[in-house]
């Protein structure tokens, strides 16, 4: 990535986030077509997807940007988008559209959320994929638990043959002073010639404070030199710590 673009586009992503931090009380939606739509921007010093960093081990800090809609009956879409940085000088941006349904099974009190999560990427096409992201929940009292099972619908990646499924288990618990502990315990299988999977895990400590959500997060994986697929890679797998503050509108 050239390291002047990715400079000029968090420069200018930070700065709307911030006034948005000075300026914007609480988050407020706009009506369309039935729905609200609401937004949200994060500025991180990483991005780490499933233990592994998207910025070629934190080499540069990450401004993300969500715009979705959602309506009462649980449908919700939208964009997700992130500045990266890979191996392949073509790998800058990743632009995420999304669909999906949310809802609860009767008077059980377990939720789902189902959703189609595609992973496009301007200037490096042949490697986009699409998930299809399967989540059931349960609150208990102030924790909750939440189950996920995400495969790819084509390959991995854009990897020919590839395929991949990740198993994770999200626990979460909301304290009363507005503090909240989340983390998640994954395995990413990847099934292919060449391919190996790895285990994924992160903890982490978020609050809001003066309209601002702020977040601390350790994130670890098995990967090692001995792995198959980022053997000649594996510092984007380093434990590290991530800070992250968003602004949600």
């Amino acid at each position: 990535m050239m390291k002047t673009l990715t400079q000029l586009k968090c420069s200018i992503l930070l700065g709307s986030l911030l006034a948005a931090g000075g300026v914007m009380a609480e988050p407020q939606s706009t009506q369309v077509l039935g729905g609200n739509i609401t937004g949200k921007l994060t500025f991180a010093s990483d991005y780490v997807f499933r233990g592994e960093s998207e910025t070629m081990d934190g080499d540069v800090p990450v401004v993300q940007g969500t715009l979705g809609w959602g309506n009462d009956q649980g449908w919700y879409g939208g964009v997700y988008t992130s500045n990266i940085k890979f191996a392949d000088p073509n790998l800058e941006i990743v632009t995420a559209p999304y669909i999906g349904k949310a809802g609860t099974f009767g008077d059980s009190g377990i939720t789902y959320d189902v959703m189609l999560f595609s992973y496009l990427y301007p200037g490096a096409s042949y490697s986009n994929y699409t998930e299809l992201w399967l989540k059931v929940g349960k609150q208990f009292g102030q924790a909750n638990l939440q189950l996920e099972v995400t495969p790819t619908v084509d390959d991995w990646f854009g990897v020919d043959g590839w395929q991949g499924v990740n198993y994770a288990i999200h626990p979460s618990y909301q304290f009363e002073n507005g503090i909240s502990l989340s983390g998640s315990v994954g395995y990413q299988d990847l099934d292919g010639n060449g391919a190996e999977g790895w285990g994924h895990w992160n903890l982490g400590v978020s609050k809001t404070f003066a309209g601002l959500s702020f977040d601390l997060r350790y994130h670890g994986s098995t990967v090692d030199e001995s792995h198959k697929v980022y053997g000649t890679q594996t510092k984007i797998f380093d434990d590290r710590v991530v800070i992250g503050v968003s602004k949600s509108f």
